[in-house]
């Protein structure tokens, strides 16, 4: 292991590292925003607009830059969204803590003293923004940005099945074409849409929260999408029942009059039976015509023995009416012969994906003792077929009187696209699409933080029970309309705080500073989105603060809190939830919508997602400038170098 020279790293090298990523999403930035061309090694040409796509397809030579990478890899697997969002973010805040921290009083004119102070103050001022963040944002979000959306639920996107063009006007067919307008282009994002509700719809499960159906989605999506390419992507559909992407090892005779029968064997029936019984022992060594005849007998009776179980275990097969045998292995050929005399159909070498997610389904238990097949290990399909997908063939399995059972309607989702390339940036977006869904579903712990302290801690005093503090004050699925408004909302209410804070609190003189930052890089966002027409931006902003001025509360503060205290003293003893009147006075829809006084309608985008995003990029800011050193190291055998892919 080689190692190279010792690299101090200051904070102009994390700047303009970022700031090159950022010249590469930016690109495909906003809702004019193109796709990126990438050009490999081998010729092959990439399209795509998606953020993590374009990133993670980078040949990434400095350690600063594959971590900034690795933190929006991270983000956008758990949230599903705003990678491009991530890196904009993070490059105007890193711009303006540097220019904060090169007016630091204590900054010196030496260089290299200079520098190393430059990069302590901005450490000092991230952490503050971070704390600020951890303690603040969620009040902020809660009290200056949720009374301006709406709350969309699983209700958003049920209804007629046959029907999904029901919901064009709902709030989730609404925020899934935004996401897909920025992913996949204004073309198909109205037909995509439709089927991801329709998807949704099929899986809703009656008597269980959304999130267990979107969270199974996510879950098991390998096992639930089929890639086709060469055909358009408006071929793509659903399918009932799942789609196993093996073909039959044994002819299928079957047809739709009656249910069939299916067991699951997790490995290879014929090494499954020698293991359970005799073991044959051969010897090495000289041997006499005597010796070697009778080991000869003694191979030809253990195969005769060794057919007769498997007849044995086709015979119970038979006997218990199955006629499909699924298997994670691949099955021998005397298997497979007797199998096909018996007119038991095979299916081999199924993924483990597609096998978990068959056995959840059939409600079926995998066979682990050949010889004792029980009823609980059979499972009831409705039918088992070969279906043509594209230039492949698979098997196509639907489940017999599930709905009692699960009470839900499975279905596999088609994917089609013009090439590979295509069809797997559709997948991604379509799972990604889910992500964002159940962040957006779920939630996240926005709380009054404040107020909670302290009526947590008044509670303890009255009652061992504290109350749904999270429930109260803040339910999941708020949405905002998209284009910059919640940047906009968030960056007036900042202001706000900082105003307000720097009256009632003159002790700490950071807060405003603090606030005032955040706040300006805020805006940094739908500057970028309207940056192909600087007047709708300012537009767009007049508009939303003087909607702001006209129909909303005053900002709630220190009296909101005050009076949420006194709601508190009055209702902890009849286990009354203290916040609940506060809450409609706080979430109530205001008089007028928002979007009516936009310029352009983007859709709506989730408030969960935005508020994980700007805590993952204050972390990942905090974590960039606490790195002092870079130590870089290469093996003596690696002579590939790294560079950045050609990019058009």
């Amino acid at each position: 292991m080689g190692m190279m020279p010792v690299e101090r790293l200051h904070l102009k090298h994390v700047l303009q590292t970022v700031c090159a990523l950022e010249a590469v999403v930016l690109r495909s930035f906003g809702p004019e925003g193109g796709q990126v061309l990438f050009i490999r090694d081998t010729t092959e040409a990439m399209l795509s607009c998606s953020g993590t796509r374009i990133l993670t397809a980078l040949r990434l030579e400095h350690p600063v830059a594959r971590m900034v990478v690795e933190c929006v890899w991270k983000h956008s697997t758990a949230t599903g969204d705003g990678s491009k969002t991530f890196i904009l973010l993070l490059a105007s805040l890193l711009r303006m803590i540097h220019t904060a921290a090169c007016k630091e009083p204590n900054v010196s004119c030496t260089y290299n003293s200079r520098e190393a102070a430059e990069t302590a103050a901005a450490r000092r001022l991230a952490d503050k923004l971070l704390a600020f963040a951890l303690e603040e944002l969620d009040d902020l979000i809660t009290m200056g940005v949720i009374p301006y959306g709406h709350c969309v639920s699983w209700k958003d996107f049920t209804g007629n099945i046959q029907s999904p063009a029901h919901t064009s006007n709902h709030s989730l067919q609404r925020l899934l074409v935004s996401f897909f307008q920025t992913r996949l282009g204004y073309t198909h994002c109205d037909f995509i849409s439709n089927l991801i509700c329709e998807l949704l719809t099929y899986w809703r499960c009656k008597n269980n929260p959304p999130s267990l159906s979107l969270q199974f989605i996510n879950d098991n999506f390998p096992a639930l999408h089929t890639p086709v390419s060469g055909f358009p992507v408006t071929c793509s559909r659903l399918v009932e029942g799942q789609v196993i992407h093996r073909d039959f090892s044994t002819p299928c005779s079957h047809t739709d009059c009656e249910p069939v029968k299916a067991v699951v064997f997790t490995g290879c029936l014929q090494s499954k039976l020698l293991n359970a019984g005799e073991v044959l022992e051969v010897g090495y060594g000289k041997r006499v015509v005597g010796e070697n005849s009778r080991m000869e007998r003694s191979i030809l009776e253990f195969s005769a023995w060794a057919e007769r179980l498997l007849e044995r275990v086709i015979a119970i097969l038979q006997s218990l009416g199955i006629s499909v045998l699924l298997s994670a292995a691949k099955q021998s050929a005397a298997v497979l012969a007797l199998a096909r005399q018996a007119n038991i159909c095979v299916v081999e070498c199924i993924s483990e994906d597609e096998l978990s997610l068959f056995i959840q389904l059939s409600g079926a238990t995998p066979v682990s003792d050949c010889l004792m097949i029980e009823p609980e290990h059979v499972a009831t399909l409705t039918f088992c077929r070969p279906i043509l997908l594209g230039a492949h063939r698979y098997v196509h399995v639907a489940f017999h009187d599930l709905e009692e059972r699960a009470r839900v309607t499975p279905c596999s989702l088609v994917i089609c696209g013009p090439g590979e390339g295509q069809t797997d940036q559709y997948a991604c977006a379509f799972q990604d699409a889910i992500r964002m869904v159940l962040t957006t579903l779920e939630p996240v712990g926005m709380t009054a933080t404040t107020a909670s302290k302290e009526i947590l801690q008044l509670h303890k005093t009255t009652s061992s029970t504290p109350p749904p503090l999270q429930q109260c004050l803040l339910e999941s699925g708020y949405v905002i309309p998209a284009g910059g408004t919640f940047e906009f909302l968030l960056h007036h209410a900042m202001l706000q705080h900082g105003c307000e804070s720097s009256v009632c609190d003159n002790t700490n003189m950071d807060i405003p500073a603090v606030t005032q930052l955040l706040a300006k890089a805020l805006l940094s966002i739908p500057q970028k989105i309207y940056s192909h027409s600087p007047r709708h931006f300012l537009e767009t902003q007049t508009r939303i603060f003087s909607f702001i001025l006209n129909h909303s509360h005053p900002f709630p503060s220190l009296v909101y809190k005050q009076e949420l205290n006194t709601s508190a003293k009055q209702s902890c003893d009849t286990n009354e939830c203290p916040l609940e009147e506060n809450k409609q006075s706080m979430h109530c829809c205001t008089k007028a919508d928002l979007s009516q006084v936009l310029i352009l309608d983007f859709g709506l985008e989730s408030v969960s997602c935005k508020y994980q995003l700007l805590l993952a990029v204050l972390q990942c800011v905090t974590s960039l400038l606490r790195v002092d050193t870079v130590l870089c190291t290469h093996s003596a055998s690696q002579t590939k170098s790294h560079r950045l892919p050609d990019i058009s």
